[in-house]
């Protein structure tokens, strides 16, 4: 059996860039990072990570795949500090909106998970995405909203944790 998919963005779950007052959360360490392709911004840009978030991805029952406007420098610049291994990287179409309100990723999820179950973490979440892939996508999914001012919790990761073991077994495809 394939475990399902786990969709994981990094600005909001793993760098709760939101937080108040502009206060790093207790257990985050603040990194200065310049990914690629991110323009000329003047300086870099400021991420909190929690060093032990890798773990706890690792333990849920999913195969892990970036799905973040960092791509390719979420494997060497974010994975690292993590403690996370190299892995898949959705390739997103630029970010903008579309021209029914979905977030910019929603499509190209569902086209990378190509009928297999899926949980998707991220901040930009919205009803009209979890309903625009309940009508298009064949299998189970996940739409997982996180605050971004606060990352994800040790509760987000019991319920993520959870969520698999609710699939019906022929979800679940062999060779996938």
């Amino acid at each position: 059996m394939s475990p399902p998919l786990l969709f994981l963005d990094v600005d909001g779950p793993l760098n709760p860039f939101r937080a108040p007052n502009g206060n790093r959360p207790d257990g985050y360490t603040t990194h200065r990072l310049r990914p690629d392709g991110w323009g000329d911004a003047p300086k870099p840009l400021r991420v909190w990570l929690r060093p032990d978030h890798g773990e706890s991805l690792l333990a849920l029952p999913y195969t892990l795949v970036w799905a973040t406007t960092w791509e390719h420098d979420a494997n060497t610049m974010i994975g690292p500090v993590v403690g996370l291994p190299e892995l898949p990287v959705v390739e997103l179409p630029h970010w903008s909106s579309t021209e029914d309100g979905l977030c910019f990723k929603t499509a190209a999820l569902v086209e990378y998970a190509a009928g297999r179950p899926f949980a998707w973490v991220d901040d930009m979440i919205t009803d009209r995405d979890v309903d625009w892939v309940r009508r298009r996508h064949p299998a189970p999914s996940l739409l997982y909203r996180i605050d971004p001012r606060v990352g994800l919790l040790d509760t987000d990761f019991r319920s993520l944790g959870d969520w698999p073991a609710t699939l019906p077994a022929d979800a679940l495809r062999e060779g996938d």
